[in-house]
């Protein structure tokens, strides 16, 4: 594992690096079967030199990992916490001599790359302030004939029962209403744009019940958090009220304790091929 120089890190990484690290536990399934389908498209030639674009603390690189045990991953991300969290966790996991963690801003020039089989961008290219830039500096690292997988979530994930709202029902449901402008894009265009090759487009629809992991309760509330840090003047005050109850109550209606929770969300996935 590749050293990088060490910061404090800010409140925004701490809270982005837990949530990561509870999707990855809450959704393994998932990632288990993109990976498994991914495997499916690689075909005989599974890729052996992986490229996480805004890798976070590591739940593509090494679901990755697991599912290509030959392969050896190189993670990009801008924040020297992330990258700090990646590497404890990749030591932790007897995978150190596997990954090469790099400190950069994709929006910049990127640094000097060994060419790869595969590149990884999961819930990182809507974060970009310039995609199609990251997108063409993916393709460059791009063996020809090797893929793209890029995943983006079509809706933030959906805890709670429907009719849940203090006398009006559906109080999720008009939390993402009032967040519909963060959709997603149909990334299709951009990689066509960038030269790309459209393999692909599947959805991954996640519906997950219980029994849960013992952390469904924390990932219900750090999820929520950041939605509400995003709804102030877009809500009425009653609901905003009742969503901080749920979030910070610590009765039976805040959902640290609720038993009636469930995961509902869908992430599409694209993959391209380099020609």
């Amino acid at each position: 594992m590749k050293n990088q120089h060490h910061s404090t890190a800010g409140a925004g990484d701490i809270a982005m690096a837990e949530l990561l690290d509870l999707d990855a536990e809450v959704l393994h399934t998932y990632l288990s079967d993109v990976t498994a389908w991914l495997e499916e498209l690689a075909g005989d030639r599974p890729p052996r030199r992986i490229l996480d674009l805004g890798s976070g603390t590591g739940t593509g690189t090494f679901a990755l990992l697991k599912r290509f045990e030959r392969a050896d991953a190189t993670t990009l991300d801008i924040s020297p916490h992330m990258l700090r969290l990646l590497g404890d966790r990749a030591r932790g996991l007897g995978m150190a001599d596997r990954v090469r963690a790099v400190q950069v801003d994709l929006d910049a020039a990127w640094p000097a790359l060994d060419t790869v089989d595969l590149v990884w961008a999961a819930s990182s290219l809507h974060h970009m302030a310039d995609p199609d830039h990251v997108l063409t500096e993916a393709f460059a690292a791009l063996r020809p004939g090797g893929l793209l997988v890029v995943v983006e979530m079509d809706f933030f994930p959906r805890f709670l029962p429907d009719d849940v709202g203090l006398g009006h029902p559906g109080l999720e449901a008009r939390c993402h209403a009032a967040l519909i402008a963060g959709q997603s894009d149909d990334w299709g265009p951009h990689l066509s744009r960038a030269g790309f090759t459209i393999e692909a487009e599947r959805p991954f629809a996640i519906d997950l019940r219980p029994p849960f992991p013992a952390s469904i309760g924390r990932y219900a509330q750090v999820s929520l958090q950041r939605v509400r840090s995003n709804l102030d003047g877009r809500m009425s005050a009653d609901d905003l009220a009742t969503l901080d109850t749920l979030i910070n109550g610590d009765g039976p209606e805040g959902v640290l304790r609720r038993d009636d929770l469930t995961v509902r969300t869908t992430r599409t996935v694209w993959v391209a091929r380099r020609p």
